[in-house]
């Protein structure tokens, strides 16, 4: 999943509320606990071919509580089989409203476990936190989902609508159960509209004081490109004047210098101006000064400085791997980087990918699209689903909280959806502190106390959605 909100570094982490001790657990926060266990501990990243013991698993729970219309569909990426699941939760009587389609990713970017200080595999519990690869990204929104659909069958609820819950397998890579399932989405159901668990949610402050809570309603596009220098190469003992590796070192170096320019946007400018009268400090100075006046130089380079929401004020591009050469006592005959952009709305790939060239001034360095390009429009916000948010954040004692749409910096699975004309909404039950955000990289980790205090928000927003009026 990529960073998912440019305003919660992870959406996926957690909301805090107050909490029962450990040995007043719930039956039903027991269990989404197992849940969420047995899915960090399943090593569902690529080339591992762990996804299919996940959706085994997953089916196993569901089909024992009840469900039966359940569909699992398979693929193959790059020789790996990978899978995805769908579960129905019908309406008890043919219903006029139209389903509900929710999203989650089982798939986790990879983990080194000897660069993380803890086995990243391994749901540890320590200092007051859940340690592991998906704690947050997003095998919380998972288990939300799933622990749902049980909690709500064992207390006998009978929708008024159809419920589908969408997990995808590659949502972190190529993305191919995703399009596959948004397309079977688009022909088969046809829903009101989709809700993704994968984004949006709650900003905290550094005491976990909620500030406010973002719904994200857009996000940027998603491409990665390969760049490549070649060179006849040679011996190392007769260097030439010409080395592929320094003329890409040379290519990426003016990339990292470059900055694209400042863009915005009615949404990004609500939205900045939302957080930024509950952001506190320099920042929120900030994103109020951006709201007004988006030329605002001084603005610019603090929003620019922070990770959080740098991809706010337009297009990024960053190399993220790194290879070349053959042997070590020869030179090198190919060099090649990947670089990924979070490209800003209306922005293109073309035009991207022109600027990159025209940066680097070398037509040496060969560029090649690996990702396929989905631009998706901005969602609206459908009262319906806002109104059983507000009543979700009220029973966790956040009536009155800020509630703004947002756009996200990374990817989700939703922009596949938004680009067949379904409005979809990320609505995590998560929020996050500052310090907090760790996912993609080292020592992921949500608070034990905020697992335990988000997990009532499916349940209430999908019984507001779903109850005979």
């Amino acid at each position: 999943m990529r960073i998912k909100s440019c305003l919660l570094a992870s959406a996926a982490a957690l909301f805090i509320a107050p909490f029962a001790s450990a040995q007043e657990r719930t039956p039903f926060e027991l269990q989404a606990r197992e849940i969420y266990q047995t899915a960090v501990e399943i090593r569902t990243a690529k080339g591992q071919g762990k996804i299919p013991e996940l959706v085994d698993y997953l089916v196993s729970e569901l089909k024992s509580a009840g469900f039966a219309d359940i569909l699992v569909t398979d693929h193959e990426i790059d020789g790996e089989k990978v899978q995805g699941l769908m579960v129905w939760y019908r309406a008890e009587v043919a219903s006029s409203k139209k389903p509900i389609v929710l999203l989650a990713h089982m798939d986790v970017v990879d983990a080194l476990p000897d660069t993380w200080t803890r086995y990243p595999f391994e749901l540890i519990e320590e200092d007051g936190y859940f340690f592991g690869r998906g704690t947050a990204d997003n095998k919380y929104g998972v288990t939300s989902l799933v622990a749902t659909f049980l909690r709500l069958k064992a207390e006998g609820f009978k929708p008024n609508r159809d419920l589908v819950l969408v997990l995808s397998g590659d949502e972190e890579t190529g993305m191919i159960t995703t399009r596959a399932q948004a397309q079977f989405v688009a022909a088969n159901i046809d829903p009101a509209y989709v809700l993704n668990a994968d984004a949006g949610g709650l900003s905290l402050d550094m005491d976990g004081t909620p500030l406010f809570y973002t719904v994200q309603g857009a996000e940027k596009t998603y491409a990665t490109f390969e760049l490549t220098v070649s060179n006849p190469g040679g011996h190392s003992s007769a260097p030439r004047a010409d080395n592929a590796i320094y003329e890409l070192a040379d290519a990426l170096k003016k990339i990292e210098a470059y900055k694209f320019p400042v863009m915005s946007s009615p949404l990004t400018r609500a939205s900045l101006k939302a957080a930024g009268e509950q952001t506190p400090g320099e920042l929120g100075k900030a994103m109020l000064a951006f709201a007004a006046n988006p030329d605002d130089a001084a603005a610019v380079a603090t929003l620019r400085a922070d990770p959080s929401t740098v991809g706010t004020t337009g297009t990024t591009c960053i190399a993220t791997m790194l290879r070349g050469g053959h042997a070590e006592n020869a030179l090198p005959q190919r060099a090649t980087a990947t670089v990924n952009c979070r490209i800003f709305p209306g922005v293109g790939i073309e035009a991207t990918e022109q600027a990159l060239k025209d940066v680097i001034g070398n037509d040496g360095v060969k560029f090649k699209l690996i990702s396929d390009l989905v631009e998706s429009p901005e969602s609206s916000l459908p009262e319906d689903v806002m109104a059983a948010l507000g009543k979700a954040l009220a029973a966790r004692g956040q009536e009155g909280l800020p509630v703004f749409p947002s756009m996200s910096s990374g990817g989700t699975d939703g922009m596949f959806y938004r680009n067949l004309g379904y409005d979809t909404l990320g609505i995590g039950g998560g929020g996050a502190k500052p310090n907090d955000t760790f996912a993609h990289g080292l020592n992921e980790r949500v608070l034990v106390d905020s697992f335990y205090g988000g997990l009532d928000h499916w349940y209430i927003i999908l019984k507001e959605l779903a109850s005979e009026d």
